[in-house]
């Protein structure tokens, strides 16, 4: 795969220098300025966040201070050792990433936001995805994301765009299931004006578009065989052919894929390419389904709830107490999807202030599998418990105890025990 340069600008007024600097950092993308308005004008083109390293002829302790409490990274002196410079520079790379990452797993508000500003979670399970999505975004690598219907793998699809040093660049996601077969060639490749009855204009397909971004396929265990195989001739050569075209088109884009479908019972099947396979899954991500994401499933109704109510219902105040007790009793065979249209849908038509069970229009849900082993069936049981009751207090441990019915320290014990985050 292409690979995605990082950014590098040098300030240097003395021009010999500044051109053997570039030349020994001709793996990136270099800016070169020679004096401070230039330098200036080409930070005001770069993200906030950027680090500085200063490297000065002036060797005095002062200026050293200075620089560094006005925001610099690290500060030098000349004469230049490149090899000591590439260090520093590889280590404030790594420190803006780092920044990134963490700026993207922080948690903005009080619902349980988190991971990578797109999806709700307050579930070790997810957090787990969550980190990995964040490890491997700036690798320009492919990714499978694999899990059912509703999980949100398109949301995490653009988690790791927006992690990776594409994020400036199209996010272009097709679903590969929704197109009929005959248009979904012409979608992806894009075709010549008079290539087929109808083609009456050149039209640059979705991963054309994508161009310096991320290709995202959704669905891609429906792609036909026939179609497979130009995909696959794609990915290894890095160009594409548009329909009805003789020349060749250079592409730069990091493809990101996902299904539902097993797909390794599709190649034994031989309904789709091993080499394919091989090729889009560098990096496998299972994603779970909502029902083994604990405590997700009332946070999420809670966030539903609030958002549907600002846009359709104002007088709709929260959930009923009857309503999270059968939320966090369903299986959700829909997922996220199913829980988001129940929650839209009950918010419209309540006729209280707080939306209902009857609302929700859900049953007892299913009981839990028997579990025989007594301690690993107490330390689920208490695992279950304080993460449901800290999701639905939003965090707060007071609130948590009294609601499990257990003293401030006893409960802090406990998540200590269980080693459970909050």
């Amino acid at each position: 795969m292409t690979e995605h340069r990082q950014k590098l600008l040098i300030v240097e007024d003395d021009l010999d220098l500044q051109k053997q600097l570039k030349w020994s950092y001709e793996g990136f993308d270099v800016s070169c300025a020679s004096n401070r308005e230039d330098a200036l004008a080409l930070l005001r083109e770069v993200e906030p966040g950027t680090k500085i390293i200063v490297v000065s002829g002036d060797g005095a302790h002062e200026s050293a201070l200075r620089a560094i409490s006005a925001g610099a990274l690290v500060f030098g002196h000349k004469p230049v050792d490149i090899d000591e410079l590439h260090m520093l520079v590889r280590r404030a790379f790594h420190a803006r990433e780092r920044e990134t990452q963490n700026a993207l797993l922080q948690q903005p508000d009080s619902d349980g936001a988190l991971l990578l500003g797109t999806i709700r979670t307050a579930s070790p399970e997810m957090i787990k995805v969550a980190r990995t999505i964040v490890r491997i975004a700036p690798a320009d690598i492919s990714v499978l994301l694999l899990g059912a219907s509703g999980t949100g793998k398109e949301l995490l699809a653009r988690g790791l765009h927006n992690a990776s040093g594409r994020r400036d660049k199209p996010f272009v996601a097709i679903n590969c299931g929704a197109i009929p077969e005959n248009l979904l060639e012409s979608e992806l490749f894009g075709h010549e004006k008079g290539a087929f009855t109808g083609a009456v204009k050149t039209t640059e397909g979705k991963i054309e578009l994508a161009h310096g971004g991320t290709q995202f396929l959704d669905e891609v265990g429906d792609i036909p065989l026939a179609l497979q195989v130009k995909l696959l001739r794609f990915l290894q050569e890095r160009n594409i052919e548009r329909i009805g075209g003789r020349k060749a088109i250079q592409v730069d884009v990091r493809v990101v894929c996902a299904t539902h479908r097993n797909l390794s019972q599709m190649i034994s099947e031989q309904t789709f390419r091993d080499d394919l396979y091989y090729r889009l899954a560098e990096v496998t991500v299972n994603i779970p389904p909502l029902a083994a994401r604990t405590g997700d499933a009332i946070l999420l109704a809670k966030h539903f709830t609030s958002k549907f109510a600002r846009e359709m219902n104002p007088t709709i105040k929260g959930m009923s107490t009857g309503a999270l007790a059968a939320i966090d009793a369903w299986n959700w065979p829909g997922n996220v999807r199913e829980l988001e249209n129940r929650v839209k849908r009950a918010v419209i038509m309540a006729e209280g202030a707080f939306v209902t069970a009857d609302d929700l229009d859900l049953g007892d849900g299913n009981a839990d599998d028997l579990q025989l082993n007594l301690k690993a069936a107490r330390e689920a049981a208490d695992r279950k418990a304080i993460t449901r009751a800290v999701a639905r207090t939003e965090g707060n441990i007071s609130n948590a105890a009294k609601l499990l019915g257990i003293s401030r320290p006893t409960l802090y014990d406990l998540l200590k025990q269980y080693d459970l985050n909050v």
